[in-house]
Protein backbone atom coordinates (compact mmCIF):
# COMPACT_ATOMS: atom_id res chain seq x y z
CA UNK A 1 0.00 0.00 0.00
CA UNK A 2 1.28 3.47 -0.94
CA UNK A 3 2.38 5.64 1.97
CA UNK A 4 1.23 9.25 2.21
CA UNK A 5 4.43 10.65 0.68
CA UNK A 6 4.25 8.44 -2.42
CA UNK A 7 0.53 9.23 -2.69
CA UNK A 8 1.24 12.95 -2.50
CA UNK A 9 4.01 12.70 -5.11
CA UNK A 10 1.71 10.83 -7.51
CA UNK A 11 -1.10 13.34 -7.00
CA UNK A 12 1.27 16.26 -7.63
CA UNK A 13 2.52 14.65 -10.82
CA UNK A 14 -1.05 14.19 -12.02
CA UNK A 15 -1.82 17.84 -11.29
CA UNK A 16 1.17 19.24 -13.19
CA UNK A 17 0.80 17.22 -16.37
CA UNK A 18 2.95 14.21 -15.48
CA UNK A 19 6.69 13.65 -15.38
CA UNK A 20 7.01 14.39 -19.09
CA UNK A 21 6.00 18.00 -18.40
CA UNK A 22 8.88 18.50 -15.93
CA UNK A 23 12.08 20.03 -17.31
CA UNK A 24 13.93 20.04 -14.00
CA UNK A 25 13.24 19.57 -10.32
CA UNK A 26 14.85 20.21 -6.94
CA UNK A 27 13.75 21.09 -3.43
CA UNK A 28 14.75 23.46 -0.64
CA UNK A 29 13.89 23.26 3.06
CA UNK A 30 10.14 23.69 2.54
CA UNK A 31 9.34 23.75 -1.19
CA UNK A 32 9.37 21.56 -4.27
CA UNK A 33 10.95 23.64 -7.07
CA UNK A 34 9.94 22.75 -10.62
CA UNK A 35 10.58 24.11 -14.09
CA UNK A 36 7.73 22.96 -16.34
CA UNK A 37 7.45 22.81 -20.12
CA UNK A 38 3.84 23.96 -20.17
CA UNK A 39 2.38 25.60 -17.07
CA UNK A 40 -1.08 25.72 -18.63
CA UNK A 41 -1.33 21.99 -17.87
CA UNK A 42 -1.36 22.65 -14.11
CA UNK A 43 -4.67 21.72 -12.47
CA UNK A 44 -4.53 24.35 -9.73
CA UNK A 45 -7.83 23.42 -8.06
CA UNK A 46 -6.86 19.76 -7.74
CA UNK A 47 -3.36 20.67 -6.55
CA UNK A 48 -4.70 22.81 -3.72
CA UNK A 49 -6.88 19.92 -2.52
CA UNK A 50 -3.90 17.61 -1.92
CA UNK A 51 -3.63 17.04 1.83
CA UNK A 52 0.10 17.72 2.31
CA UNK A 53 0.28 20.67 -0.11
CA UNK A 54 0.21 23.95 1.81
CA UNK A 55 0.36 26.33 -1.14
CA UNK A 56 2.08 27.16 -4.40
CA UNK A 57 3.44 30.10 -6.36
CA UNK A 58 5.37 30.90 -9.50
CA UNK A 59 8.53 32.94 -9.12
CA UNK A 60 11.46 33.49 -11.46
CA UNK A 61 10.37 30.81 -13.91
CA UNK A 62 10.00 28.19 -11.16
CA UNK A 63 6.71 26.67 -10.07
CA UNK A 64 7.13 26.10 -6.34
CA UNK A 65 4.91 23.85 -4.24
CA UNK A 66 5.00 24.43 -0.47
CA UNK A 67 5.08 21.17 1.53
CA UNK A 68 6.95 22.04 4.73
CA UNK A 69 10.07 21.01 6.60
CA UNK A 70 10.52 17.28 7.02
CA UNK A 71 7.91 16.55 4.35
CA UNK A 72 9.35 18.01 1.18
CA UNK A 73 12.45 15.77 1.08
CA UNK A 74 10.37 12.59 1.48
CA UNK A 75 7.82 13.66 -1.15
CA UNK A 76 10.64 14.70 -3.50
CA UNK A 77 12.31 11.28 -3.22
CA UNK A 78 9.06 9.63 -4.33
CA UNK A 79 8.43 12.35 -6.93
CA UNK A 80 11.65 11.72 -8.88
CA UNK A 81 11.17 7.96 -8.63
CA UNK A 82 7.54 7.81 -9.73
CA UNK A 83 7.82 10.52 -12.38
CA UNK A 84 11.21 9.35 -13.67
CA UNK A 85 12.41 12.93 -13.26
CA UNK A 86 16.10 13.83 -13.22
CA UNK A 87 17.33 15.27 -9.93
CA UNK A 88 19.07 18.65 -10.03
CA UNK A 89 20.54 21.09 -7.56
CA UNK A 90 18.75 24.35 -6.77
CA UNK A 91 21.33 26.23 -8.84
CA UNK A 92 20.77 23.99 -11.86
CA UNK A 93 17.02 24.47 -11.57
CA UNK A 94 17.56 28.24 -11.38
CA UNK A 95 19.60 28.08 -14.59
CA UNK A 96 16.80 26.20 -16.34
CA UNK A 97 14.22 28.65 -15.00
CA UNK A 98 16.28 31.60 -16.25
CA UNK A 99 15.77 30.39 -19.83
CA UNK A 100 12.07 31.13 -19.46
CA UNK A 101 12.56 34.68 -18.16
CA UNK A 102 12.14 37.87 -20.15
CA UNK A 103 15.11 40.30 -20.43
CA UNK A 104 13.99 42.44 -17.46
CA UNK A 105 13.55 39.39 -15.23
CA UNK A 106 16.99 38.13 -16.27
CA UNK A 107 18.55 41.50 -15.44
CA UNK A 108 16.96 41.61 -11.99
CA UNK A 109 17.98 38.01 -11.31
CA UNK A 110 21.55 38.79 -12.33
CA UNK A 111 21.72 41.74 -9.94
CA UNK A 112 20.38 39.58 -7.13
CA UNK A 113 22.88 36.80 -7.94
CA UNK A 114 25.77 39.28 -7.72
CA UNK A 115 24.79 40.54 -4.28
CA UNK A 116 23.69 37.33 -2.55
CA UNK A 117 27.26 35.94 -2.05
CA UNK A 118 28.51 39.19 -0.48
CA UNK A 119 25.56 39.69 1.89
CA UNK A 120 27.33 37.94 4.82
CA UNK A 121 30.16 40.48 4.58
CA UNK A 122 27.72 43.40 4.57
CA UNK A 123 25.70 41.93 7.45
CA UNK A 124 28.86 41.38 9.53
CA UNK A 125 30.09 44.91 8.78
CA UNK A 126 26.73 46.45 9.62
CA UNK A 127 26.36 44.58 12.90
CA UNK A 128 29.90 45.52 13.92
CA UNK A 129 28.97 49.12 13.16
CA UNK A 130 25.96 48.70 15.44
CA UNK A 131 28.20 47.43 18.24
CA UNK A 132 30.52 50.40 17.72
CA UNK A 133 27.53 52.74 17.89
CA UNK A 134 26.47 51.21 21.21
CA UNK A 135 29.96 51.76 22.62
CA UNK A 136 30.27 55.35 21.39
CA UNK A 137 26.67 56.69 21.52
CA UNK A 138 26.33 59.67 23.84
CA UNK A 139 23.65 59.40 26.52
CA UNK A 140 22.61 55.79 25.86
CA UNK A 141 23.79 54.48 29.22
CA UNK A 142 25.10 57.59 30.97
CA UNK A 143 23.97 61.21 30.83
CA UNK A 144 26.10 63.11 28.28
CA UNK A 145 28.58 60.25 28.17
CA UNK A 146 29.26 57.16 26.07
CA UNK A 147 30.49 53.79 27.30
CA UNK A 148 33.92 54.65 25.92
CA UNK A 149 33.92 57.94 27.88
CA UNK A 150 32.89 56.13 31.06
CA UNK A 151 35.37 53.30 30.57
CA UNK A 152 38.39 54.66 28.65
CA UNK A 153 40.08 51.26 28.82
CA UNK A 154 37.75 49.97 26.08
CA UNK A 155 38.57 52.83 23.65
CA UNK A 156 41.09 50.79 21.68
CA UNK A 157 38.63 47.90 21.47
CA UNK A 158 36.01 50.30 20.07
CA UNK A 159 38.55 51.63 17.55
CA UNK A 160 39.36 48.11 16.41
CA UNK A 161 35.65 47.25 16.04
CA UNK A 162 35.11 50.48 14.09
CA UNK A 163 37.94 49.57 11.71
CA UNK A 164 36.54 46.07 11.21
CA UNK A 165 33.04 47.45 10.59
CA UNK A 166 34.27 49.79 7.84
CA UNK A 167 36.31 47.22 5.92
CA UNK A 168 33.42 45.58 4.08
CA UNK A 169 32.03 48.90 2.88
CA UNK A 170 35.43 50.45 2.13
CA UNK A 171 36.39 47.57 -0.17
CA UNK A 172 32.87 46.88 -1.44
CA UNK A 173 33.84 47.33 -5.13
CA UNK A 174 36.43 44.56 -4.72
CA UNK A 175 33.82 42.18 -3.28
CA UNK A 176 31.30 43.08 -5.98
CA UNK A 177 33.95 42.72 -8.70
CA UNK A 178 34.84 39.21 -7.56
CA UNK A 179 31.20 38.12 -7.30
CA UNK A 180 30.14 39.74 -10.58
CA UNK A 181 32.96 38.11 -12.54
CA UNK A 182 31.77 34.67 -11.36
CA UNK A 183 28.23 35.46 -12.52
CA UNK A 184 29.34 36.87 -15.89
CA UNK A 185 31.72 34.02 -16.65
CA UNK A 186 34.99 35.93 -16.19
CA UNK A 187 37.91 35.21 -13.90
CA UNK A 188 36.84 36.24 -10.37
CA UNK A 189 40.27 37.48 -9.32
CA UNK A 190 40.39 39.79 -12.36
CA UNK A 191 36.98 41.12 -11.35
CA UNK A 192 38.44 41.86 -7.91
CA UNK A 193 41.36 43.66 -9.59
CA UNK A 194 38.93 45.90 -11.51
CA UNK A 195 37.18 46.70 -8.22
CA UNK A 196 40.53 47.46 -6.56
CA UNK A 197 41.57 49.75 -9.44
CA UNK A 198 38.35 51.72 -8.95
CA UNK A 199 39.18 52.50 -5.28
CA UNK A 200 42.95 52.84 -5.57
CA UNK A 201 44.32 55.30 -2.95
CA UNK A 202 46.02 57.39 -5.69
CA UNK A 203 42.55 58.41 -6.91
CA UNK A 204 40.46 61.19 -5.39
CA UNK A 205 38.25 59.47 -2.83
CA UNK A 206 34.75 59.07 -4.25
CA UNK A 207 33.19 60.47 -1.08
CA UNK A 208 35.06 63.77 -1.69
CA UNK A 209 34.11 64.03 -5.37
CA UNK A 210 31.04 66.24 -4.85
CA UNK A 211 32.88 68.88 -2.85
CA UNK A 212 35.89 68.76 -5.20
CA UNK A 213 33.53 69.35 -8.11
CA UNK A 214 32.10 72.44 -6.40
CA UNK A 215 35.60 73.70 -5.52
CA UNK A 216 36.98 73.01 -9.00
CA UNK A 217 39.76 70.81 -7.58
CA UNK A 218 39.00 67.51 -9.32
CA UNK A 219 42.32 66.01 -10.55
CA UNK A 220 42.63 64.84 -14.16
CA UNK A 221 44.84 62.66 -16.29
CA UNK A 222 45.59 64.01 -19.75
CA UNK A 223 45.80 61.00 -22.04
CA UNK A 224 46.47 61.85 -25.71
CA UNK A 225 44.96 65.25 -25.04
CA UNK A 226 41.81 63.78 -23.48
CA UNK A 227 41.07 64.84 -19.86
CA UNK A 228 40.07 61.88 -17.68
CA UNK A 229 38.84 62.48 -14.13
CA UNK A 230 41.14 60.84 -11.59
CA UNK A 231 38.30 59.92 -9.24
CA UNK A 232 37.60 56.75 -7.24
CA UNK A 233 34.30 54.89 -6.94
CA UNK A 234 33.99 54.32 -3.20
CA UNK A 235 30.39 53.80 -2.13
CA UNK A 236 29.17 52.89 -5.62
CA UNK A 237 27.64 49.70 -6.95
CA UNK A 238 26.59 49.97 -10.59
CA UNK A 239 29.93 51.19 -12.03
CA UNK A 240 31.85 48.11 -10.88
CA UNK A 241 29.09 45.71 -12.02
CA UNK A 242 29.02 47.16 -15.54
CA UNK A 243 32.82 47.39 -15.71
CA UNK A 244 33.24 43.74 -14.71
CA UNK A 245 30.59 42.73 -17.21
CA UNK A 246 32.66 44.41 -19.94
CA UNK A 247 35.85 42.81 -18.61
CA UNK A 248 34.25 39.36 -18.64
CA UNK A 249 32.97 39.91 -22.17
CA UNK A 250 36.43 40.96 -23.38
CA UNK A 251 38.14 38.10 -21.54
CA UNK A 252 35.84 35.41 -22.93
CA UNK A 253 36.30 36.70 -26.50
CA UNK A 254 40.08 36.87 -26.14
CA UNK A 255 40.31 33.30 -24.85
CA UNK A 256 38.77 32.14 -28.12
CA UNK A 257 41.35 33.84 -30.35
CA UNK A 258 44.58 34.13 -28.35
CA UNK A 259 46.93 31.13 -28.80
CA UNK A 260 47.03 28.86 -25.76
CA UNK A 261 50.74 29.51 -25.11
CA UNK A 262 50.07 33.26 -24.82
CA UNK A 263 46.64 33.12 -23.21
CA UNK A 264 47.80 33.52 -19.59
CA UNK A 265 49.80 36.62 -20.55
CA UNK A 266 47.80 38.43 -23.23
CA UNK A 267 44.25 37.82 -22.02
CA UNK A 268 44.54 39.20 -18.45
CA UNK A 269 46.71 42.13 -19.65
CA UNK A 270 44.35 43.28 -22.39
CA UNK A 271 41.18 42.56 -20.37
CA UNK A 272 42.27 44.66 -17.38
CA UNK A 273 43.87 47.47 -19.39
CA UNK A 274 40.97 47.96 -21.80
CA UNK A 275 38.38 47.69 -19.02
CA UNK A 276 40.23 50.18 -16.84
CA UNK A 277 40.35 52.67 -19.71
CA UNK A 278 36.64 52.20 -20.49
CA UNK A 279 35.79 52.53 -16.79
CA UNK A 280 37.42 55.91 -16.26
CA UNK A 281 36.43 57.27 -19.69
CA UNK A 282 32.80 56.18 -20.02
CA UNK A 283 31.39 53.47 -17.75
CA UNK A 284 32.25 55.02 -14.39
CA UNK A 285 30.91 58.55 -14.97
CA UNK A 286 27.69 57.32 -16.61
CA UNK A 287 26.90 54.59 -14.08
CA UNK A 288 27.83 56.83 -11.14
CA UNK A 289 25.13 59.21 -12.33
CA UNK A 290 22.60 56.37 -12.70
CA UNK A 291 23.44 54.92 -9.27
CA UNK A 292 23.24 58.33 -7.60
CA UNK A 293 19.85 58.90 -9.24
CA UNK A 294 18.54 55.60 -7.84
CA UNK A 295 19.81 56.42 -4.36
CA UNK A 296 18.48 59.97 -4.50
CA UNK A 297 15.06 58.66 -5.58
CA UNK A 298 14.87 56.38 -2.54
CA UNK A 299 16.12 59.09 -0.20
CA UNK A 300 13.64 61.60 -1.67
CA UNK A 301 10.83 59.13 -1.07
CA UNK A 302 11.70 58.79 2.61
CA UNK A 303 13.24 62.10 3.64
CA UNK A 304 11.23 64.51 1.48
CA UNK A 305 7.82 62.79 1.42
CA UNK A 306 8.27 61.50 4.98
CA UNK A 307 5.48 59.21 6.25
CA UNK A 308 3.75 59.34 2.86
CA UNK A 309 6.90 57.99 1.23
CA UNK A 310 7.11 55.20 3.81
CA UNK A 311 3.45 54.38 3.21
CA UNK A 312 4.00 54.18 -0.56
CA UNK A 313 7.08 51.95 -0.18
CA UNK A 314 5.38 49.75 2.40
CA UNK A 315 2.31 49.16 0.23
CA UNK A 316 4.35 48.68 -2.96
CA UNK A 317 6.94 46.22 -1.64
CA UNK A 318 4.63 43.13 -1.32
CA UNK A 319 3.35 43.82 -4.85
CA UNK A 320 6.95 43.74 -6.09
CA UNK A 321 7.53 40.45 -4.24
CA UNK A 322 4.70 38.83 -6.18
CA UNK A 323 6.33 39.71 -9.51
CA UNK A 324 9.91 39.14 -8.35
CA UNK A 325 10.69 42.82 -9.02
CA UNK A 326 11.82 43.35 -5.42
CA UNK A 327 15.28 42.17 -6.49
CA UNK A 328 15.69 45.54 -8.22
CA UNK A 329 15.75 47.22 -4.79
CA UNK A 330 18.91 45.38 -3.73
CA UNK A 331 21.14 47.67 -5.78
CA UNK A 332 19.85 50.90 -4.24
CA UNK A 333 19.87 49.38 -0.73
CA UNK A 334 23.49 48.27 -1.08
CA UNK A 335 24.58 51.68 -2.37
CA UNK A 336 22.83 53.39 0.55
CA UNK A 337 24.59 51.10 3.04
CA UNK A 338 27.90 51.72 1.26
CA UNK A 339 27.42 55.41 2.11
CA UNK A 340 26.24 54.73 5.64
CA UNK A 341 28.76 57.08 7.26
CA UNK A 342 27.35 60.07 5.37
CA UNK A 343 23.68 59.02 5.20
CA UNK A 344 23.49 57.64 8.76
CA UNK A 345 21.75 54.41 7.74
CA UNK A 346 19.14 52.97 5.43
CA UNK A 347 15.41 53.76 5.86
CA UNK A 348 14.22 50.86 3.68
CA UNK A 349 14.97 47.90 5.97
CA UNK A 350 12.32 48.72 8.56
CA UNK A 351 9.72 49.28 5.83
CA UNK A 352 10.37 45.82 4.41
CA UNK A 353 10.27 44.37 7.95
CA UNK A 354 6.87 46.01 8.51
CA UNK A 355 5.59 44.65 5.19
CA UNK A 356 6.74 41.14 6.14
CA UNK A 357 5.26 41.32 9.65
CA UNK A 358 1.98 42.48 8.12
CA UNK A 359 1.82 39.34 5.97
CA UNK A 360 2.46 37.24 9.09
CA UNK A 361 -0.22 39.02 11.12
CA UNK A 362 -2.76 38.61 8.32
CA UNK A 363 -2.03 34.88 8.13
CA UNK A 364 -2.45 34.45 11.89
CA UNK A 365 -5.77 36.30 11.75
CA UNK A 366 -6.89 33.85 9.07
CA UNK A 367 -6.04 31.02 11.45
CA UNK A 368 -8.68 32.35 13.87
CA UNK A 369 -11.24 32.96 11.13
CA UNK A 370 -10.91 29.56 9.46
CA UNK A 371 -12.44 27.53 12.29
CA UNK A 372 -13.59 24.58 10.20
CA UNK A 373 -10.81 24.44 7.60
CA UNK A 374 -8.07 22.49 9.39
CA UNK A 375 -5.67 22.57 6.44
CA UNK A 376 -5.87 26.34 6.05
CA UNK A 377 -5.54 26.85 9.83
CA UNK A 378 -2.37 24.75 9.85
CA UNK A 379 -0.91 26.59 6.87
CA UNK A 380 -1.82 30.01 8.30
CA UNK A 381 -0.20 29.35 11.68
CA UNK A 382 3.07 28.02 10.27
CA UNK A 383 3.39 30.63 7.53
CA UNK A 384 2.46 33.47 9.89
CA UNK A 385 5.31 32.67 12.25
CA UNK A 386 7.65 32.23 9.27
CA UNK A 387 6.75 35.73 8.01
CA UNK A 388 7.64 37.26 11.38
CA UNK A 389 11.12 35.81 10.83
CA UNK A 390 11.35 37.38 7.36
CA UNK A 391 10.26 34.48 5.12
CA UNK A 392 6.95 35.56 3.59
CA UNK A 393 6.38 33.39 0.52
CA UNK A 394 4.32 30.73 2.37
CA UNK A 395 2.10 33.41 3.92
CA UNK A 396 1.70 35.46 0.73
CA UNK A 397 1.17 32.65 -1.76
CA UNK A 398 -0.21 29.94 0.49
CA UNK A 399 -2.75 31.99 2.47
CA UNK A 400 -3.13 35.71 1.87
CA UNK A 401 -3.25 35.90 -1.93
CA UNK A 402 -5.38 32.79 -2.08
CA UNK A 403 -8.07 34.44 0.06
CA UNK A 404 -7.30 37.98 -1.19
CA UNK A 405 -8.79 39.94 1.72
CA UNK A 406 -5.85 39.11 4.09
CA UNK A 407 -3.44 40.40 1.44
CA UNK A 408 -5.37 43.67 1.15
CA UNK A 409 -5.34 44.00 4.93
CA UNK A 410 -1.57 43.33 5.02
CA UNK A 411 -0.97 46.08 2.45
CA UNK A 412 -2.86 48.57 4.63
CA UNK A 413 -1.32 47.45 7.94
CA UNK A 414 2.19 47.29 6.51
CA UNK A 415 1.76 50.77 5.04
CA UNK A 416 0.65 52.19 8.40
CA UNK A 417 3.65 50.70 10.22
CA UNK A 418 6.03 51.86 7.48
CA UNK A 419 4.62 55.39 7.64
CA UNK A 420 5.19 55.51 11.41
CA UNK A 421 8.75 54.15 11.05
CA UNK A 422 9.56 56.77 8.42
CA UNK A 423 8.09 59.54 10.57
CA UNK A 424 10.34 58.41 13.45
CA UNK A 425 13.41 58.18 11.15
CA UNK A 426 14.18 54.54 11.92
CA UNK A 427 17.43 53.55 10.16
CA UNK A 428 19.31 50.27 9.77
CA UNK A 429 23.06 49.74 9.65
CA UNK A 430 23.12 46.43 7.77
CA UNK A 431 21.09 43.94 5.82
CA UNK A 432 19.64 40.91 7.56
CA UNK A 433 16.41 39.05 8.35
CA UNK A 434 13.54 41.45 7.58
CA UNK A 435 11.25 40.52 10.45
CA UNK A 436 10.99 40.98 14.19
CA UNK A 437 14.51 39.63 14.72
CA UNK A 438 15.73 42.30 12.30
CA UNK A 439 16.09 44.57 15.33
CA UNK A 440 19.73 43.42 15.45
CA UNK A 441 20.32 45.32 12.18
CA UNK A 442 18.91 48.63 13.45
CA UNK A 443 20.86 51.60 14.75
CA UNK A 444 20.90 51.40 18.57
CA UNK A 445 19.09 54.71 18.98
CA UNK A 446 16.32 53.47 16.64
CA UNK A 447 15.78 49.96 18.05
CA UNK A 448 12.85 50.88 20.31
CA UNK A 449 11.01 52.69 17.52
CA UNK A 450 11.67 49.72 15.21
CA UNK A 451 9.87 47.43 17.64
CA UNK A 452 7.06 49.97 18.04
CA UNK A 453 6.70 50.14 14.24
CA UNK A 454 6.41 46.37 13.90
CA UNK A 455 3.94 46.12 16.80
CA UNK A 456 1.76 48.83 15.23
CA UNK A 457 1.93 46.90 11.96
CA UNK A 458 0.93 43.60 13.55
CA UNK A 459 -1.97 45.03 15.58
CA UNK A 460 -3.39 47.11 12.70
CA UNK A 461 -3.10 44.26 10.20
CA UNK A 462 -4.65 41.74 12.57
CA UNK A 463 -7.66 43.96 13.30
CA UNK A 464 -8.18 44.90 9.63
CA UNK A 465 -7.95 41.25 8.56
CA UNK A 466 -10.58 40.25 11.10
CA UNK A 467 -12.87 43.08 9.92
CA UNK A 468 -12.37 42.17 6.26
CA UNK A 469 -12.92 38.51 7.08
CA UNK A 470 -16.25 39.31 8.74
CA UNK A 471 -17.37 41.45 5.78
CA UNK A 472 -15.89 41.03 2.31
CA UNK A 473 -14.45 37.59 3.14
CA UNK A 474 -17.47 36.21 4.97
CA UNK A 475 -18.30 33.65 2.27
CA UNK A 476 -14.78 32.17 2.50
CA UNK A 477 -15.05 31.28 6.19
CA UNK A 478 -15.55 27.56 5.87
Amino acid sequence: MEDKYAKTAREILNCIGGGENVISSAHCATRLRLVLKDESKINMDALEQIELVKGNFNNGGQFQIILGTGIVDKVYAEFVKIGNVAEMTKEEVKQEAAKKMNPIQKLLKTLADVFVPILPALVASGLLMGINNILTAQGMFFADMSLVDAYPQIKDLADMINLASNAGFTFLPVLIGFSAAKIFGGTPILGAVIGAIMIHPDLLNGYSYGQALLDGTVPYWHIFGLPVAKVGYQGTVLPVIVSVFCMSFIEKRLRKVVPAMLDNIITPLVSVLVTAALTFLFIGPVMRTVGDAMTNAVMWLFFDLGPLGGLIYGVTYPLLVITGMHHSLVTAETQILANIQTLGGSPTFVVVACANCAQGAAALAVMLLMRKNAKMKSMASASGISAFLGITEPAIFGVNLKLRYPFYAALIGGGIGAAYATMMHVLSVSQGPCGLIGVICIRPDCMLQFLVSTIITIICTFIITILFGKTIGRKQQA
